[in-house]
């Protein structure tokens, strides 16, 4: 009897798995696309109704204007890989939070935040493409209907995973709500070091294609590591965490990246 439910989970988790697109690594995904996108939207509004949007222009137009340029770049390598049906759904949006921490997301469906405490980091323009090609890269990749689909595993609930999303438990959202690394007392989970890397990989890829200089994303990385080693880790870490080799790994794959770039 125990084998026979070891088997029907393993062959349940086989069924359950897609492919990462572009990179085509093989991840368990217990929730559809969907499902992810309604839920991101109902939960990034509620985000953006319990804060404060920053009332400086320039920087929001600055936001507004990366992310529009990325959207644009995602949008175009999809078409070009014919694998456009995977942005279905996505109905981008990019807000400028005002808030000291040092940080920014984007859930799936296409909705960014950035906070203001970042932009000393990013710096410029470019900086802040980094960050914001890095974070839609990790929406694009599913990496948080990954991270949740895990958890949902975890706790047992990936048979009844449908059924969970679409009523909207505490518990379920609670478990997005970590996925995605919105909030500040749920115990934020930590990308993978594969997922780190698909971020890095593409977010490069669609900042060069945005039209912004990849080599800047080295000098990004350094800042990140230098604010983090000076005791002031920014939160931005405590969901993506950073490495020696990290820098390393960018060098590497900015020859490629460069191949994207045409400027401005």
């Amino acid at each position: 009897m125990l084998k026979k439910i070891a088997l029907a989970s393993c062959l349940f988790m086989a069924a359950a798995c897609s492919t990462v697109p572009i990179t085509g690594r093989r991840q368990l995904s217990l929730v559809s696309d969907a499902e992810m996108n309604t839920m991101a939207a109902t939960e990034y509004q509620k985000v953006l109704a319990s804060s404060r949007l920053s009332t400086n222009s320039t920087q929001t137009a600055m936001v507004r204007r990366v992310g529009q340029r990325i959207q644009q770049a995602v949008e175009m390598y999809f078409r070009q890989q014919n694998q456009q049906a995977q942005l279905d759904g996505y109905a981008w949006e990019f807000n400028l939070i005002e808030d000291k921490q040092q940080n920014a997301w984007c859930m799936p469906g296409g909705k960014v935040a950035v906070y203001t405490g970042i932009l000393p980091i990013t710096q410029d323009e470019t900086g802040l493409a980094v960050v914001m090609g890095h974070e839609i890269a990790h929406a694009v990749a599913k990496h948080s209907s990954e991270r949740m689909s895990q958890q949902m595993a975890a706790q047992g609930l990936g048979s009844v995973a449908s059924a969970a999303v679409g009523q909207t438990p505490s518990a379920t959202q609670n478990v997005f709500l970590q996925a995605v690394g919105v909030g500040s007392s749920l115990g934020l989970l930590k990308y993978g070091r594969s997922q780190e890397s698909e971020a890095d990989h593409l977010g490069l890829i669609f900042m060069a294609m945005a039209g912004y200089n990849p080599d800047d994303a080295v000098a990004f990385w350094q800042r990140m590591e230098s604010q983090a080693s000076s005791g002031g880790t920014p939160e931005f870490l405590s969901t993506h965490p950073s490495s020696g080799t990290r820098i390393a790994d960018i060098q590497r794959e900015l020859p490629q990246a460069r191949t994207f770039y045409k400027g401005r």
